[in-house]
């Protein structure tokens, strides 16, 4: 692989400035980067070749001329196909969209990257109309794990996973109820963010902004290079082009954990953690080690909020966009959803259960604080429990 695409998208707008590479260059590394892996991993649904290098052109045109360069300006991005793209095609992998006419705007946050320079080069996979943990549909089929091609990326942000993992983008846009963002990412070893409900505009997300999920529905980024998240997130939750720098934090009140009680994770990601940990503490933040002790409530509490009609919801939707042929995944996840039916009195208490939510007990102790950590930063100040 080219190894300017294993830089982050800061990077590589860097070198656009420098005048290292060329806008054009660099997507065209990309481009040739997809056609590569796209047959294996089929992970992008649809390449904007010509109007990428169209964009990219326009980039080059404009250093040449001395024009002061955004943030992001020249660098391609991959986006989740159920985010409007203007001039394309939005299906979220349900046959009732694969028809339909092209977009005729961007959704907002794709719009924000382009404000800020970035290129959209790719569409990427997702399971039928986006309910699944695997990414596979009856338009475009499976997309595999570029790591193990037998495995998932996950879903439902998995095209967008694999094609950053892959080198085919070094950032993009997926979206995220249950995990549809972060699954991915895990599975893929990228990186991602489910920013807090109501940050980043959704309006061009298919299913659209608001109803029943706009609480727990998320656009949030993903990306190769953890370190182009926080530049992301300034650039998507304000619109704003500034050229990305680190912020000075004040000291901060952190807790971790290794284990969430439902799941333990293998010893690799538990040092992992920690280590991070430790980093913090070492840079004088308050850490300690905690876990939310509502957790093992996070899941049947979002299904019943998801699933009080059964699901009769959702398929009323899809037989009104005439999506009449459903993926065996969003068959077997509707199945989820019967048991959960319930009457306007059970989805009055669930939805009082989650707005209760955020104000249960705050932690529970595990013991572990930033003075118990081997050379972890207690001289920079003691730990203090966060409950």
């Amino acid at each position: 692989m080219n190894p300017t695409l294993a830089l982050s998208g800061g990077q590589q707008a860097r070198l656009i400035r420098e005048g290292s590479i060329s806008s054009v260059e660099l997507v065209r590394a990309h481009l040739e980067r997809i056609a590569e892996v796209n047959p294996a991993i089929n992970a992008a649904t649809e390449v904007m070749a010509r109007t990428a290098l169209g964009a990219a052109q326009a980039v080059d045109e404009r250093r040449a001329r001395g024009e002061i360069l955004r943030p992001f300006e020249g660098v391609p991005f991959s986006v989740k196909d159920s985010i409007e793209v203007a001039g394309t095609v939005c299906t979220a992998g349900t046959l009732g969209f694969r028809n339909q006419p092209v977009s005729e705007r961007d959704a907002v946050l794709v719009s924000r990257l382009r404000d800020a320079g970035a290129i959209p080069i790719a569409r990427t996979n997702l399971p039928d109309l986006l309910f699944a943990f695997e990414s596979d549909n009856l338009i475009f089929g499976r997309t595999n794990n570029p790591y193990d091609l037998s495995r998932t990326p996950g879903g439902s942000s998995g095209g967008e996973a694999a094609l950053i993992a892959a080198g085919g983008s070094p950032f993009g846009l997926g979206s995220d109820a249950l995990g549809s963002v972060r699954l991915p990412a895990h599975c893929c070893g990228i990186a991602s963010i489910k920013p807090t409900s109501g940050r980043l505009d959704r309006t061009g997300h298919v299913p659209p902004p608001g109803g029943w999920a706009e609480m727990v529905w998320q656009i949030g980024p993903l990306a190769r290079r953890a370190a182009d998240l926080p530049a992301l997130m300034q650039v998507l939750s304000k619109g704003e082009a500034v050229v990305p720098a680190a912020p000075e934090l004040r000291p901060l009140r952190i807790a971790f954990f290794t284990d969430n009680g439902i799941i333990t994770p293998d010893d690799a990601t538990i040092a992992t953690v920690q280590r991070a940990a430790r980093a913090l503490c070492s840079a004088g933040h308050h850490v300690v080690e905690a876990r939310p002790a509502c957790i093992d409530r996070t899941w049947p509490l979002e299904m019943r909020i998801l699933g009080p009609d059964g699901g009769d919801g959702i398929r009323q939707y899809l037989q009104s966009i005439g999506s009449t042929e459903t993926h065996p995944l969003l068959h077997a996840w509707l199945k989820k959803y019967e048991p959960l039916r319930t009457d306007l009195a059970g989805f009055a208490k669930a939805w009082e259960e989650l707005d209760d939510f955020p104000r249960a007990d705050a932690v529970v102790s595990r013991g572990l604080r930033c003075d118990s950590f081997a050379g972890g930063g207690a001289s920079r100040g003691a730990a203090r429990n966060l409950g």
